[in-house]
């Protein structure tokens, strides 16, 4: 089982859809390896084809937050909602994309104690005000963000980001989705 990517069916790169064949090998040459999720998720390609259409529009934004900021996001609120493959995925991009080797780490195991920029602890509280328990959100959560210096953009950026990861994180979680072993060394060690 620990072998397992997936509880459900898994695919392979051959086995995609040619549109989503060439997205996922243009990340994996990136990469250098095929991250689990698409080979997890591969199986129901309508379903991956609009995961990686909505994380695309929200991940890979040019005007609103840094792409370092999106990350914290996804591994503050992966971490609140205890998912593995996000918190070790993400906190890959996270290192590399902050250049920091501890940041993902700290942020994953604490997000609420963890010592921020004014600007990082903005963007944490309220991604964690709307993944933890949305039903207490409020007005003043916003409140909180724009007085920590977030534009209206930014706000939404944190809560489109925060709502996919939510359904990432329940989609890991339904599938005990495993990360791949490169993830774990990627942003620690200098690239050779």
């Amino acid at each position: 089982m620990a072998d397992e990517v997936s509880r459900f069916p898994v695919v392979g790169l051959e086995d995609l859809p040619e549109d989503l064949r060439r997205r996922v090998a243009a990340v994996a040459d990136k990469s250098g390896f095929v991250p689990n999720v698409f080979l997890a998720l591969g199986h129901r390609p309508a379903e991956l084809r609009a995961f990686m259409d909505y994380h695309d529009a929200v991940m890979e934004r040019e005007s609103g937050l840094s792409r370092a900021e999106r990350e914290l996001v996804v591994v503050a609120t992966s971490g609140a909602n205890s998912c593995t493959y996000c918190v070790v995925a993400h906190g890959a991009i996270l290192r590399i994309r902050a250049k920091d080797p501890q940041l993902a780490d700290r942020v994953a195991t604490n997000p609420w104690t963890v010592e921020l920029t004014d600007r990082q602890r903005a963007i944490v509280d309220l991604a964690l005000a709307l993944a933890v328990d949305p039903s207490t959100f409020t007005s003043e959560d916003l409140d909180n963000a724009r007085y920590g210096g977030l534009t209206e953009e930014e706000i939404w950026d944190v809560g489109a980001i925060t709502a996919l990861f939510a359904l990432s994180n329940r989609i890991a979680h339904l599938t005990s989705l495993r990360p791949n072993d490169e993830f774990y060394l990627m942003g620690r060690l200098p690239r050779g």
